[in-house]
């Protein structure tokens, strides 16, 4: 397994859930955090906690390319390197599409597809000049199946296998890639749902009551950083054992 120590980790979305925990492992661990979120009073928490000398953080918004861009030159210009990129940020508000909520789609696909991309763009060139980098991107089970509400949510995360899969190919040889499928977890993820009636069905189905704590896929994180170089866990799905679907 990768000694993680020194290694340098950028991390979007990172003032909550999985983003928050993975940095905080990996400090434990000797790496260094590259954070990254709009709620910046939240990183200077994380980094109080954490210690100054191991993060780097930034307010940014994972939409903006010039926001995330200068974020990685930020851990560049603090660590000399960024040599993975945790692609996290990512929104889930649910809906029939019935309903018509049409600026939540353009939101979603700003920020789960196109700040996919923002992010790999950021830290792609850098990555490849050096020969090495891991990417691991943050896709959902509903990546791999549609069900009644998540047809724009399941095409997102359709789109970040599509993205994964093709980094992959065309950075073979010197770029790790990730895809991490997560259910059910414990996360702020279901905030950003506003359909009272899928807030209802979700309810209904008992996904709350299920749900496992986010430290688990943080922990698949870092065991997918973990890799030596030369292999890669391309996919992994990660669902509470209780979860049908």
């Amino acid at each position: 397994m990768r000694d993680l120590n020194n290694m340098t980790v950028m991390i979007t979305g990172a003032s909550s859930g999985f983003g928050m925990v993975t940095a905080k492992m990996l400090v434990e661990q000797g790496a260094n955090v590259v954070l990254g979120a709009r709620r910046v009073d939240r990183l200077e928490a994380l980094s109080q906690e954490l210690g100054d000398a191991n993060v780097a953080f930034k307010e940014m918004d994972i939409t903006n390319k010039d926001q995330v861009h200068a974020l990685a030159q930020l851990g560049i210009d603090k660590f000399n390197k960024i040599d993975a990129l945790v692609n996290n940020a990512g929104i889930m508000p649910l809906s029939l599409l019935n309903a018509g909520r049409t600026d939540e789609w353009d939101e979603m696909i700003d920020t789960n597809v196109k700040g996919v991309l923002y992010g790999i763009d950021a830290v792609l060139q850098h990555m490849l000049d050096r020969g090495d980098g891991v990417i691991v991107n943050i896709s959902s089970v509903a990546g791999l199946r549609v069900f009644d509400g998540s047809a724009v949510y399941s095409a997102t995360k359709f789109a970040v296998r599509a993205i994964s899969e093709g980094l992959r190919a065309e950075s073979a040889g010197k770029i790790q890639v990730t895809c991490i499928y997560p259910g059910a977890f414990k996360t702020e993820l279901g905030f950003s749902i506003k359909d009272t009636s899928i807030l209802e069905r979700l309810m209904k189905l008992g996904m709350a009551e299920i749900a496992q704590p986010a430290e688990r896929v943080a922990e698949t994180i870092v065991f997918a950083l973990q890799q030596e170089k030369g292999v890669a866990l391309n996919e992994i799905v990660i669902r509470p054992t209780a979860q049908e679907t």
